[in-house]
């Protein structure tokens, strides 16, 4: 029935969509005006030393509106990343735990390594990539949105450390235009309720606000069978204005709960070649997940080797208190002071389940009984939880699939991920010269415990349930479902520990030169790194008596505790110096070309842990410091409704890297050779925008894996594109937007292939009143299939293979009704 009644709401979209034609209104006619403003016009205040036009600077810049980001129909923060050209967003994790690059820059253990996100100018982590704790996690998109603006490449590598590849800004309203909106949002074919609101407004002629945030509880665009998510945030600021500037304090509050999505049971015949991926019988990759009511609780241990039981509801539970302060201000006779400061308190939890086997139940069933008894069988089974608890399960007949998931519970508590963050710049104008200088220091904190338990999961979409083992004697061999303390298929590699400290310092700087209609620039950044701490590996312990009753079960004859007793230290520094040097050249009024060179490192955190960190806490330079080289050389050009950004670039970096669900260690150089296109056009009630990037990306070198030299990198398409057109006829507005990728690799040894896609998204508005606007907006329209992760990399052809993959949410539609004052 899901599907059906999806099917239903889509008719009705497209129905509404086709009555645009006939409405037409005055009203809006300010809106429009508003709107077709040239995106050359824009200020950029990211990744630049001072505030600058777009058509003036000599980097690769996009900004995105709050009419955009809304026409773009995201469902999650990283979905509307995927509309800025050069970003490949890999938006298939849910709310979080996305995996975003930039110009062809490796993801080769997941989350943003090379690529900085930040709120308001101050980045939400200093490093993007934390194992189970990516920056994208404690980011969510509200109405409090200003804009997004993105610099890629460029100064980024000088003016915030750790983003050599760019930066994502989000810039958050500042009550400078008075106002407010409330907004009711609900599914139509799943279940998300959500309320936002926004309010800002001048207190007085130089004091002003805004505060703003959601509130929502759902199942979300897959079943989970739960209220998966489900939580808040509260943004709020106030602003003082003072001559020639202004101080600015502001708070941000997240508590959510959202599921978290690893990858899936997918079905796989065809060739490696030319695969086809589709669901299996009772999983639907577009709309199911492995979570399940039916598998809610993980009995196991805590970083101290306590017992304890996790909710694995919980999902990707962020909790975020953050304080900020901005100070501008012009002091004397060309001379500018800027100071931003922002401390955060961030901690939560990671719990999803990641099959690490897909594959029948009896053989499964019969390798996992052997581990537990050293007995070959045959081994039986059942129901573990759920209605048909305690009863025999048919091994053969089983969902008409057959299969299970040997699952490991990916259980990661995020004690303290809290940083503290401040800039301080001082700049001075004189005739054509601007001189910059700056001084960047932050403390990160990545204090976490894994403590993985693994799971015999049936392969269900629709409330799996957990099984048991049962020995040819009758005996129970698991425990609800529960088959080790710990992830014995991978070694049993994975109860860690870690509390360390990252204290960063950057000394900047640059010098600015406009000569007519030519403008210089060039700028350095020092960057040193403290890293201090402790962590702990994987202590097995045989005939451990988890639960007391002085008895060993099968279970508890080998058990992975964390071996706190013997912590490894860290202890080491890294310096590195950054540079960029840039020019652009005005042409005409509406025409310039720009061009630059840059060289920006990236400090290694966590992910260099148990693998390259030396018994002493030391670590070799080359795997403390990453490096990234770009050339890019633009264009920008205007003449009436069109504006036209392109931009050739060509990036080489440096990678070491440790990937969890493999296990393993990179050592690579990856070399990338792009094109960058946007665009947009406005005229009338027309609108639109679109983005092209060609990356051709190739892995350079290889120091662990040779044969790998000359491929092409994991998951990266050669072309994505995308496209925004609307109508604006004043009551009704409507539009869609594409989301297209060619063919990528799904591993390094360039085998399996994901087949390209398109998503299209869609929208209508209805302005019944002028301050009500009634929204249907449908997300994968026409359920498409995307694939953008497995860890497969080969496929048996023309035969049935059971590959982990995640894959684009399936069709989703939702309503909104927006009041306005």
């Amino acid at each position: 029935m899901r599907q059906k009644k999806g099917q239903r709401t889509a008719v009705i979209a497209a129905g509404a969509m086709a009555t645009i034609a006939a409405s037409a209104s005055a009203w809006g006619q300010d809106q429009r005006a508003t709107r077709d403003r040239p995106a050359m016009e824009d200020i950029i205040v990211t990744g630049v030393a001072r505030p600058v036009n777009t058509l003036d600077s000599s980097v690769s810049v996009s900004a995105l509106s709050p009419d955009q980001i809304a026409q773009s129909v995201p469902r999650t923060t990283a979905e509307i990343f995927r509309f800025i050209p050069g970003v490949r967003s890999e938006a298939s994790g849910g709310e979080g735990n996305a995996n975003i690059a930039v110009r062809g820059l490796p993801i080769a253990s997941g989350g943003a390594k090379f690529l900085q996100l930040q709120e308001d100018g101050m980045p939400i982590l200093q490093f993007g990539d934390i194992a189970f704790g990516n920056a994208d996690i404690f980011l969510r998109a509200d109405q409090t949105i200003a804009t997004i603006q993105t610099v890629r490449g460029g100064s980024s590598s000088t003016l915030a450390s750790n983003a050599p590849g760019g930066i994502i800004n989000i810039i958050s309203k500042d009550g400078s235009t008075p106002g407010g909106l409330v907004q009711l949002s609900k599914g139509l074919d799943y279940r998300d309720t959500r309320i936002d609101f926004d309010v800002g407004a001048p207190l007085t002629q130089t004091l002003r606000f805004n505060i703003g945030g959601f509130w929502r509880a759902g199942e979300g665009p897959r079943r989970a069978g739960y209220t998966a998510n489900r939580g808040y945030q509260i943004k709020a600021n106030v602003t003082q204005d003072i001559p020639g500037g202004h101080i600015r304090i502001y708070l941000k509050r997240l508590d959510d709960h959202a599921i978290g999505y690893l990858p899936m049971p997918t079905l796989v015949t065809g060739t490696n070649a030319h695969p086809h991926y589709r669901s299996l019988p009772a999983f639907d990759i577009r709309n199911d997940a492995p979570q399940s009511a039916h598998f809610r609780s993980d009995a196991g241990f805590d970083g101290n080797n306590r017992l304890r039981v996790t909710d694995v509801r919980d999902g990707m539970h962020p909790v975020v208190t953050t304080l900020g302060f901005e100070a501008i201000a012009d002091i004397a006779d060309g001379w500018r002071i800027e100071d931003r400061f922002r401390w955060s308190n961030v901690h939560g939890n990671f719990v999803s389940p990641f099959p690490a086997l897909v594959a029948g139940l009896q053989s499964t069933g019969n390798t996992i009984g052997q581990y537990l008894t050293d007995q070959p069988g045959p081994y039986s089974f059942t129901y573990a939880t759920g209605p048909s608890a305690g009863q025999p399960v048919n091994a053969a007949t089983l969902n008409g699939n057959g299969l299970v998931m040997f699952t490991h519970l990916f259980n990661t508590t995020l004690n303290d991920l809290g940083n503290a963050t401040n800039d301080l710049r001082i700049s001075k104008q004189a005739g054509n010269l601007t001189l910059t200088a700056g001084y960047y220091r932050a403390r990160q904190k990545i204090d976490l415990d894994w403590t993985w338990n693994s799971y015999l999961l049936e392969v269900k979409g629709n409330n799996a349930a957990l099984l048991n083992i049962i020995a040819p004697s009758g005996e129970v061999l698991t425990r609800n479902g529960l088959s080790a303390y710990g992830v014995p298929f991978w070694g049993n590699c994975c109860q860690r520990s870690y509390n360390a400290r990252y204290d960063l310092s950057a000394f900047y700087g640059s010098a600015g030169f406009e000569l007519g209609q030519l403008s210089l620039d060039a700028s350095l950044r020092y960057d040193s790194m403290k890293a201090r701490g402790s962590y702990a590996g994987t202590l097995q312990v045989a005939n451990f008596d988890v639960d007391g009753d002085g008895i060993i079960q099968p279970l508890e004859r080998s058990v992975s505790l964390i071996n706190n007793a013997a912590p490894r230290p860290i202890h080491y520094r890294t310096h590195y110096l950054s540079w960029s040097i840039g020019a652009n050249i005005r042409l005409t009024p509406d025409a310039a070309v720009f061009a630059r060179a840059s060289r920006g490192g990236r400090s290694n955190a966590d992910r260099v842990l148990f693998g390259v960190v030396r018994r002493d806490g030391s670590i070799a330079r080359k795997n403390a410091v990453n490096f990234v080289d770009q050339l890019e050389l633009g264009t920008k050009l205007r003449s009436g409704p069109v504006s036209l950004f392109a931009t050739l670039f060509r990036a080489t970096t440096q990678e070491q890297n440790f990937e969890v669900t493999s296990g393993r260690f990179l050592e690579r150089v990856y070399r990338a050779t792009g094109l960058e296109l946007e665009s947009t056009y406005r005229r009338g009630i027309f609108d639109v925008r679109t983005g092209v990037t060609w990356t051709r990306a190739r892995i350079a070198s290889d120091a662990l894996t040779p044969a790998f030299v000359g491929h092409t990198p994991r998951r990266q398409p050669e072309w994505i594109v995308t496209a925004m057109p609307s109508l604006d006829f004043g009551v009704v507005q409507g539009g869609f937007s594409l989301i297209g990728s060619s063919k990528a690799y799904a591993q390094d040894n360039n085998r399996l292939i994901f087949p390209a896609y398109a998503q299209v998204n869609a929208f209508v508005n209805v302005r019944p009143r002028q301050n009500l606007l009634i929204s249907l907006t449908g997300n994968n329209l026409f359920n498409a299939i995307g694939i953008t992760e497995a860890e497969e990399g080969l496929i048996v052809n023309n035969s049935s293979n059971y590959v982990r993959a995640r894959a684009i949410p399936g069709r989703s539609v939702s309503v909104s009704a927006q009041w306005a004052f």
